[in-house]
């Protein structure tokens, strides 16, 4: 992909022609993501984007949820199961390029990635942490599934199949679903323009 091409289109789609530098690093992080995995299809490199790019209100970095999961069962120390916890001593609200939540996401993603995320979970707000974990969520990676809702860009983008609408339930339900698959077909039409 011609990156300086690609870039231009994204600004012109996307970014209203104000592409800042930060913005510019954290889609970096992102597509070194993708090389690492091999990640080549090109409508799950654009629905990754898509997604890094509602779930940080456009910054392409890696955020803390606004409110830290205030008035959500997240938001406690809590499981998904509803039992408690008293270790670690953290509360497990959306951090990162998906807003990663919950105790067990932390863990799952923590032990697939080698990483002590439910210990440390402000590891997913480094952008290259942060990057890996989109990938290994919305992937079948080492896992082999869909490591946040049991979905995986598979399921959604194949030979048969092509629903960036249904693909939001890789991270949340269908919350929003046709605004990301809207920021979907403009980060694939950047890709493809660059290709």
């Amino acid at each position: 992909m011609n990156r300086q091409l690609f870039f231009q289109e994204i600004n012109r789609l996307l970014f209203h022609g104000k592409l800042n530098d930060r913005q510019r690093e954290g889609i970096l992080h992102k597509l070194a993501a993708f090389d690492k995995f091999e990640v080549t299809v090109d409508q799950w490199i654009a629905y990754m984007l898509a997604t890094s790019y509602h779930e940080t209100a456009h910054t392409m970095q890696p955020i803390e949820e606004w409110g830290k999961g205030a008035g959500k069962s997240y938001g406690k120390k809590i499981k998904q199961n509803g039992q408690p916890y008293t270790w670690p001593d953290k509360i497990y609200y959306g951090r990162g390029d998906v807003q990663l939540t919950w105790y067990e996401n932390y863990e799952r993603m923590g032990d697939l990635m080698g990483l002590p995320l439910l210990e440390q979970p402000e590891l997913a707000l480094d952008p290259e942490i942060s990057a890996q974990i989109l990938v290994e969520g919305m992937v079948l990676g080492k896992s082999n599934r869909g490591d946040f809702t049991g979905y995986s860009l598979e399921n959604f983008f194949n030979p048969q199949r092509d629903d960036p609408f249904g693909a939001r339930r890789i991270i949340n339900g269908l919350d929003s679903a046709h605004t990301i698959a809207g920021y979907h077909y403009k980060f694939l039409e950047a890709i493809r323009k660059a290709s």
